[in-house]
């Protein structure tokens, strides 16, 4: 047989061959051509950052915290994806202009567009810390400049901007609306059909770190301070106390905490909503215990500082999960913390706990919401500055808790409708929707005092 006369079933084969390897190099697409996610990668890197150890409990300086824990654990679940960041890497979504002359200038910003075949994170950030102005210094600069500078989004002028939130006291709000707001700020229908289309790999990571913060008073041995109603004799350090300057008296810090713990008022909506978070059973402890160090320090305000922020690290977990915020091609990573506030660069960061949720397992590792099992040991730093290790259960050593949820799919998320002060913590910790109303009709109904004194609306933790 001559060549020309082979020529068609040459070609044919030829076709085959195209046909059966773009059949095996294009991912399967699912009805109304949205790419079916494969979660493997994405896996891969929760499984790589659960495997690395955390240290939680101890004063450091909050730039090894962001560096050691927060920052390393982010990019244990990044590796292998571009990571898109940068408004500008999302022009692919041009906006149509009828002006030419902007038409013209958009055109350009098109060549900054992220190729989406490629493996992709879209990655956002979000914040929470009291808005008292000793907490506006340099933990707070330095995590904008460390870790929202790798995780938030940015400007089309390369300004970072992360999602900042000042709730009174620290901690959250309401855990659900962190939740919702930093996810959907984060990828509009438009942004998310291009970035689910492009790999069957690519995800969405939502980062959210919840802080409080607590003053740190050093006192010396051999003196006294009088502090919320008490004296402290021969102790290292006070902590709910700071010296905000040097030519300033020290003062209480954070002062919504400890004025919760030390006066509770119902008509303050601050101390209902920081009492709600720390639990009642821990409350009532607080309020008649002191938690001391081995040498007599009292860390009282500084468990009750770190249950908060756990309390609204978890709330926020649950909303993302759980709660259905994310789809299945969401990821959150969440860190607790306190901000220890001391005077001038001897400001100081304590890591509390972290969490993961991703394809219906949520994760949480660190220290626990039980007030009555903390316990304290100080020590000195290499400069010789006293610092503190918390310690729950006795122990350093904390297990992984796990909790599998059902995914949300990726359609459109359920109607939100922002919780108020009113809120039972039972909705953030995902009661049933029967319950729920039960707890709006129970809010409604004229209140009851209990027999202290102090009406509490709210369950025990």
């Amino acid at each position: 047989m001559s060549f020309l006369g082979a020529l068609p079933t040459l070609l044919a084969i030829a076709c085959c061959h195209f046909a059966v390897a773009e059949q095996i190099s294009t991912p399967m697409r699912l009805r109304g051509g949205k790419l079916e996610f494969d979660p493997e990668q994405a896996s891969r890197g929760v499984e790589r950052m659960w495997a690395k150890p955390a240290a939680f409990g101890k004063e450091k300086k909050p730039y090894r915290v962001y560096l050691d824990e927060i920052i390393s654990d982010r990019f244990c679940l990044t590796k292998g994806s571009q990571l898109i960041r940068d408004e500008l890497q999302l022009s692919f979504n041009l906006p149509q202009r009828n002006n030419t002359a902007a038409s013209n200038f958009l055109s350009h910003l098109h060549n900054c567009a992220a190729d989406l075949s490629l493996p992709t994170v879209l990655s956002t950030c979000a914040y929470t810390v009291c808005g008292d102005r000793i907490c506006q210094t340099n933990a707070l600069k330095t995590y904008q400049l460390a870790v929202a500078g790798r995780f938030a989004s940015f400007t089309e002028h390369g300004e970072s901007k992360p999602e900042l939130f000042f709730a009174t006291g620290g901690g959250t709000d309401s855990g659900p609306t962190l939740a919702h707001v930093t996810y959907a700020h984060s990828i509009d229908p438009a942004i998310r059909t291009h970035v689910y289309n492009g790999n069957a790999k690519s995800f969405v990571l939502v980062n959210i770190d919840i802080c409080t913060h607590c003053g740190h008073l050093d006192v010396g041995s051999g003196s006294q301070e009088a502090f919320a109603g008490k004296v402290y004799k021969d102790v290292g350090v006070v902590y709910g106390k700071a010296q905000e300057s040097l030519f300033r008296d020290a003062r209480a810090a954070c002062g919504a905490i400890v004025g919760m713990l030390s006066h509770f008022s119902l008509a303050n909506g601050v101390h209902v909503r920081l009492r709600r978070d720390l639990g009642e059973d821990n409350y009532s402890f607080l309020t008649k215990n002191d938690i001391l160090a081995d040498d007599g320090s009292p860390v009282t305000f500084l468990v009750a500082a770190a249950i908060i922020s756990i309390q609204g690290m978890k709330d926020t977990l649950q909303a993302l999960g759980p709660g259905g915020e994310l789809d299945q091609r969401g990821m959150g990573h969440l860190t607790a913390n306190v901000l220890v506030n001391n005077e001038g660069d001897r400001e100081c960061l304590l890591y509390c706990a972290r969490g993961t949720a991703f394809n219906g397992e949520m994760r949480i590792q660190g220290l626990g919401t039980d007030a009555s099992k903390y316990s304290a040991k100080m020590s000195k730093d290499e400069s010789g500055n006293c610092i503190v290790q918390l310690l729950y259960n006795g122990s350093t050593d904390y297990p992984i808790e796990t909790k599998s949820y059902k995914v949300r799919k990726s359609e459109p998320a359920p109607a939100f409708s922002p919780p108020g002060y009113k809120r039972s913590i039972n909705e953030s910790r995902g009661a049933s929707p029967k319950k729920r109303d039960r707890e709006e009709e129970r809010s409604q109904t004229p209140s009851k005092k209990k027999k202290e004194g102090i009406f509490s609306p709210f369950k025990s933790s």
